[in-house]
């Protein structure tokens, strides 16, 4: 039953990648081709569930149909996010502590009923349903603090990315020299490489007098497929090569 990715640098290389790449994309289809906050958020919303909907009904795991839901929850959290505090008028701060609340109640609920919150063991279709409600509001939280870090905070976009990679730093320490659960770890670095990737997608796309490298929403969301989609031929690549089974990570 669980369809679930090995947990290797590999994984959280391609998590930060994928991303950023949907703080491009959901940026692209609001702001830059101007379709609004609001249709974007049900238009990537839809993208979602239909991609939801083929990992549910999967028998095993696929790399390209599970990084493909993990992309489109980034693009759908990044408009939802900017619809609730922008259009919505929460803020980045009161939005942020909102999603925050979600996203405890989710897992709360995940562990209550599961009895565990591991990633490797997810065992029915209930326990992979919370997985990816999950990650939904997680990767919408993460897209509300990445803004809030690189506007409200005055730290801008490389001054955001840089606490949140040193904070992810730290989460890797931990990981290795205590006794901290290994579960809260992985949750706490998933959560905090979302707005990693929302601040890097902002410094990547915004102009250089505003600290960024001036890539644009088209350009960053270009680099940033072609790099995801070559890390998911190669783990695939690799997966047969060494007659790993796809159904048993």
């Amino acid at each position: 039953m669980n369809k679930i990715p090995l947990i290797t640098f590999t994984f959280w290389v391609m998590k930060i990648c994928a991303t950023t790449l949907g703080e491009t994309a959901g940026d692209l289809l609001s702001m830059t081709m101007n379709v609004g906050y609001a249709v974007s958020s049900l238009l990537l919303i839809g993208v979602f569930l239909v991609s939801l909907t083929a990992q549910l009904v999967s028998k095993r795991y696929h790399p390209v149909l599970y990084w493909l839901v993990i992309l489109t929850t980034s693009t759908a959290g990044t408009t939802m996010s900017d619809y609730m505090d922008r259009t919505l008028g929460l803020g980045y701060a009161k939005g942020a502590l909102l999603l925050l609340g979600l996203l405890l109640s989710v897992l709360g609920c995940w562990c209550y009923l599961e009895g565990s919150l591991s990633v490797v063991k997810i065992k029915s279709f209930r326990g992979e349903v919370l997985y990816w409600t999950a990650i939904l509001f997680s990767n919408t939280l993460g897209t509300a603090l990445g803004d809030y870090l690189a506007d409200d905070s005055g730290l801008g976009f490389a001054g955001g990315a840089l606490l949140i990679g040193g904070l992810l730093v730290l989460v890797v320490i931990a990981n290795y020299m205590t006794e901290i659960s290994k579960v809260a770890l992985f949750w706490i670095a998933f959560v905090l490489t979302r707005p990693f990737g929302a601040t890097m997608g902002d410094v990547l796309t915004k102009t250089k007098d505003k600290g960024g490298f001036d890539l644009g929403t088209v350009g960053a969301s270009a680099v940033l497929g072609a790099v995801l989609v070559t890390l998911i031929l190669c783990v695939t690549w690799r997966q047969k090569k060494s007659g790993l089974k796809t159904d048993a990570l």
